[in-house]
Formats: structure tokens, C-alpha cells, sequence
């Protein structure tokens, strides 16, 4: 990041969406920390800094009158806790545009941190609508996107509004610059051998990403619930467990394509099984390809554990996005844990590049206190899912170009 930000205002798309108790408390802020190394950076060199973000979706959310809930959708819950982590009074704008961001905006002195009110009050910031981006882009001199979380989203805030910024005054905060640079561990010179693992519901959810990876990795892991369409399009029997049955041809061309390329993939050979999708329903051990009627797969069983682990340990790049299993319901964590515990054995002890990205993934590892044990853990879901599969984020291509 290679600004003279001295004197200068600068305009940073973060990616303040964090989640809230009933009572605007801040449950999570991880969003707001990996923010603070760009912030700081800024103020240091005595620049002033104007963060914008999106919280929600008010507009999606109306209330029964058709008004927006400002005070449910508000960034305001987010200017005290800032305030802490940052040691400076942070100031607030209660809109994004018009006279109130233009005048808080024109007021801000060197090493003054200023925070514009939730972009997503306005229909135009969805829309990517140009008029309204460049009235962002008025309040400042230079422009970085730290938001990889919205970067897969052309809207005003994170992609249109640096058309308005010449190549020498725009670029990527470092989070941005970290979450490509790791991605491009996997994607661009990864060590061998490499694994995916991907877990979750469906392989619709997934189709584009599993058809993109076993175009590059050695092994593929796939667990999670989507496991049983590719275990009913072997000819299995799943019981009550999840399956798209309109999906068990992708399901087989996908293992067709990853023989003829040498992949191996590895499905759950066991199943921790349930007769109901609840906490406290019974469960057993079955193989997952004859699960009895009336009975569902929810998580990986021990003998999958063990040979997913082998298989993780012996990496030298990992990729992972998805749990295993209900993780949710501490009977069935079981699967997801001993991923978590295999990928940080594998980072720490062999060396391996990890990266999680993934919201499930993500809330696994921390939930479990192994995040500081993985390489990498990304803050973008669906940001990191589409860079995978190979698409050109539209918030970073209007940088880069």
C-alpha cells in the first residue's frame, strides 16, 4: 500500500456487518479488528480517515409500515467499540451522502477517524447506481477497498464508487492485500500435495467450486450432508439424509472428471446416523452408503475421521470451506473437530499452508479455539468461494485494471 496519505482524506471500504445481541451489544468483532492494521496505518501518517460499510439489509427488512428500522440497522452500535480498539474518538455521520456525510466530511482534521452511516439505506448502493458512488467518491482524496468479504459485489461502495478515483489514488487496504495474497497460495504456486475439503448441505451450493477444484488439487474431501448425493449416485441407499436428487449426474461426471484427471477423492465411508434432526435424537454408527430407512447421516463417522485426517496430514496445502456435519449440535461436532484439529496439525507440526474460508468453517475453527492454528482464515464466505472457482471480483479487477 503505497500512499503519501499525509494531510490527505481517505475513503475505506471496510466491512463493518457484525453481528449484534437483541440489545446492539457487538457479539463478534473480528470484522472491525482486521480493519484496524489499514485504519491505524492511515492515521499514523496523519491522514483522516472515512470508513463506510453496509450493515444488513434494512431495505429488505422493512417494517410492517414499509420504514426503514433504523435503529436495528444503524452502523452508530458500531462507534463506541471502535472508539476502544482504536484509542481515538471516533466521529459519526448519520448519512452516507448529502449534507451531513459532506459536512463531517469537510470538517475532518488529520488523525480523525469519521464513520458514514450504513450505505445500504440507500437502494442506489445495491443497484451500483454511478451518481450516488460518485458522491461517496466526492468526500476524499484517495480510495482503498479492505472489504474482500464485498468484493464479489459490483455495488456503489465497493466497486463503482473507484471509477472516481484515478490508478494512483485507489488501491487495496491490507486485509484485501492479505486475503489475495493467500488465495493466491492456493490458486496460483501451491506446494503438493494440495486438499480440498468442502463440506456442507448441497452440491448445488458448491457445483461451481467442486467442478474448479479438481481441476487443481490432488486429493478432494468431500463431507457434510452433500456427501449422500454422491453416495446415491453410486447406487447407495441414504435413508432420510439430505440429497438433490436432481443433482446425481453432476454428482457422477464430477467423479468421472476427477478419475481421468488422477484426483482422489474421498467420501465418508461411515456415518454418524440420527431418526431425527434434533439434539437429542438417537444416533448410531452406519456405513454411508446403506443407511437404514427412517435414519439420516449428520455427521462423519470415525473410521472417515481417520482417513480424512491421514489424508490432511500428510498435505502440504489445504484448502477447507464447509463442516462435516451438524456441527451446531454437540453430538454431531464430532467430524468437523477432528478436521479442525487434523488441518492445525498439519499447519503446525508438517508445515502446510491452510486457508479456511467459509462462514461455517470459519465459526468451527473459532468456536474451537484453533483458528491461531491455521495458516490463514479468511473473512469473506462468498467472496473466497467465488475466487476459487475462478471468477474475477468485481471489486478487485476495478482496482487492478
Amino acid at each position: 500500500m503505497q500512499f503519501d496519505f499525509s494531510g490527505k482524506k481517505v475513503l475505506v471500504r471496510v466491512d463493518f456487518n457484525v453481528p449484534l445481541d437483541k440489545q446492539y451489544h457487538i457479539t463478534d468483532d473480528t470484522r472491525i479488528r482486521e480493519a484496524l492494521p489499514t485504519i491505524q496505518h492511515i492515521l499514523e501518517q496523519s491522514g483522516a480517515v472515512i470508513l463506510m460499510s453496509h450493515f444488513g439489509r434494512p431495505l429488505e427488512k422493512r417494517k410492517e409500515d414499509g420504514s426503514i428500522n433504523v435503529e436495528k440497522f444503524t452502523l452508530r452500535h458500531v462507534v463506541e467499540h471502535l472508539s476502544q480498539l482504536t484509542g481515538r474518538n471516533v466521529l459519526f455521520a448519520e448519512d452516507c451522502i448529502g449534507p451531513a456525510a459532506q459536512n463531517a466530511a469537510a470538517a475532518l482534521q488529520p488523525g480523525e477517524i469519521l464513520l458514514l452511516e450504513n450505505t445500504r439505506f440507500h437502494e442506489e448502493e445495491e443497484k451500483g447506481d454511478e451518481a450516488f458512488a460518485q458522491q461517496l467518491a466526492s468526500l476524499a482524496d484517495i480510495y482503498l477497498n479492505d472489504a474482500f468479504g464485498s468484493a464479489h459485489r459490483a455495488h456503489a461502495s465497493t466497486t463503482i464508487v473507484a471509477k472516481y478515483f484515478p490508478p494512483e489514488r485507489k488501491g487495496f487496504g491490507f486485509l484485501m492485500e492479505k486475503e489475495l495474497k493467500n488465495a493466491a497460495q492456493v490458486l496460483d504456486h501451491p506446494k503438493r500435495p494440495l486438499t480440498a475439503i468442502l463440506g456442507g448441505a448441497k452440491v448445488s451450493d458448491k457445483i461451481k467450486i467442486l467442478d474448479r477444484l479438481v481441476e487443481l488439487v490432488d486429493n478432494l474431501i468431500i463431507g457434510g450432508a452433500m456427501a449422500y448425493t454422491f453416495f446415491k449416485a453410486q447406487g447407495g441407499t441414504t435413508g432420510n439424509s439430505l440429497v438433490e436428487d436432481d443433482k446425481l449426474d453432476l454428482a457422477r461426471n464430477l467423479l468421472e472428471k476427477a478419475q481421468a484427471r488422477g484426483v482422489r477423492v474421498l467420501l465418508p465411508t461411515d456415518s454418524i446416523v440420527a431418526d431425527a434432526f434434533a439434539e437429542t435424537a438417537n444416533h448410531r454408527v452406519e456405513p454411508s452408503h446403506q443407511i437404514s430407512d427412517g435414519w439420516m447421516g449428520v455427521d462423519i463417522g470415525p473410521e472417515a475421521r481417520q482417513a480424512f485426517a491421514q489424508a490432511i496430514i500428510q498435505s502440504k496445502t489445504i484448502f477447507w470451506n464447509g463442516p462435516m456435519g451438524v456441527f451446531e449440535m454437540e453430538p454431531f461436532a464430532g467430524g468437523t473437530r477432528a478436521i479442525a484439529e487434523a488441518v492445525a496439525q498439519a499447519t503446525q507440526h508438517n508445515g502446510a499452508f491452510s486457508l479456511i474460508g467459509g462462514g461455517d468453517s470459519v465459526a468451527a475453527v473459532s468456536q474451537m479455539g484453533l483458528a491461531s492454528q491455521i495458516s490463514f482464515v479468511s473473512t469473506g464466505g462468498g467472496a473466497m468461494l467465488e475466487l476459487m472457482e475462478g471468477k474475477v471480483l468485481p471489486g478487485v479487477k476495478v482496482i487492478q485494471d
